[in-house]
């Protein structure tokens, strides 16, 4: 029962907290015209939504923090090396992201930080935290456990951890193109997260990192009464980049690395239609998809915005909980 009210009290304390931030921070955005700029790329029912304040990532990013502080504080969690880990990942990929929304806030157009610029600077981030992991008495064995598998990966484990960062920050990214559609769905896997992480004794920090993805939840459907359509205020990459990069960490962190494929198989199937679609282009000439990732293609097909967001919704919920019962209970 302690675990349960634990939960409860993180999930009202991120959500409470998140009605107040996006209460301040959405008219002083508004005042400021932290306005997003619309790609040309994306149907044209979106221009409609020109000029909507972006960089709404901090009203989750701040009570999270804040919460984590106050905790602390009163005596209620303990800083374990783990969480520290987390922390800098999430806040790292956040401020890669500030800098460049801020510079398409700026420039008014979408020409932010450039792609180049951006993948090395979160090869950066991976690399540290492959380096703190590690340090941090981490194991470069790769583990199957339905099939009773283990993979030592050695050096490799680098590359893989690098690979599960930045795809799954960009994967978080990608997805974040409708109203309320990357925020529910990383509310649904931190939740899972948050039960495979109480699941884990065997770590140290484990229900600390638990209640952070509690913290992160209960923020997020905060968020969501801002987000979703029609939407007062866009995550921006400042909040797309820091889940994706919590997400991933907090997965290898656990030891259930193959599981974030299941829990974010919406982010997974979003990010392939996007690469199939360019590789099809590039070397056939065509088109797979009316547009990519696949949001646009059922808005292409006249889909109404929020029935494609409550479908991947659902996918996200039932591949989430399919993990949850693979990761806890199997």
């Amino acid at each position: 029962m302690l675990i349960l009210a634990k939960a409860t009290m993180a999930l009202m304390l991120g959500f409470v907290l998140s009605l107040i931030t996006g209460l301040i921070v959405i008219p002083l955005f508004n005042k400021f015209h932290f306005g997003q700029s619309v790609s040309k790329f994306i149907p044209k029912r979106h221009l409609m939504k020109e000029g909507t304040p972006t960089m709404g990532g901090v009203i989750f990013i701040i009570p999270v923090i804040v919460s984590l502080i106050a905790l602390y504080l009163r005596g209620s969690i303990t800083i374990s090396y783990n969480l520290i880990i987390i922390v800098f990942v999430f806040l790292a990929y956040a401020f890669l992201g500030f800098l460049d929304d801020f510079l398409k806030v700026r420039k008014h157009n979408n020409d932010g930080i450039s792609l180049v610029t951006k993948f090395l600077i979160q090869m950066v981030i991976a690399l540290v935290f492959f380096y703190l992991f590690m340090k941090g008495g981490g194991d470069s064995t790769l583990k199957f456990t339905f099939l009773n598998l283990a993979i030592p990966l050695g050096w490799t484990f680098g590359l893989f951890i690098l690979f599960l960062l930045v795809g799954t920050t960009n994967a978080v990214n990608i997805t974040d193109g409708l109203d309320g559609l990357a925020a529910g769905l990383s509310a649904i896997a931190f939740f899972a997260f948050g039960i495979i992480a109480w699941n884990c004794g065997w770590l140290e920090g484990y229900q600390e990192i638990a209640i952070f993805c509690f913290l992160l939840v209960g923020s997020l459907v905060g968020f969501l009464v801002f987000n979703t359509h029609p939407a007062k205020i866009f995550m921006g990459d400042l909040g797309s980049l820091a889940l994706g990069g919590a997400l991933a960490s907090i997965a290898i962190i656990t030891r259930h690395e193959l599981s974030l494929a299941l829990i974010g198989g919406v982010f997974v199937i979003e990010t392939l239609s996007s690469l199939i679609q360019i590789i099809s282009i590039r070397q056939f000439n065509k088109k797979i998809f009316l547009k990519a990732p696949l949001h646009h293609h059922f808005e292409e097909l006249g889909w109404k915005e929020q029935d494609i967001i409550k479908l991947f919704w659902v996918i996200g919920f039932i591949l989430a909980m399919a993990a949850i019962t693979y990761g806890v209970w199997l």
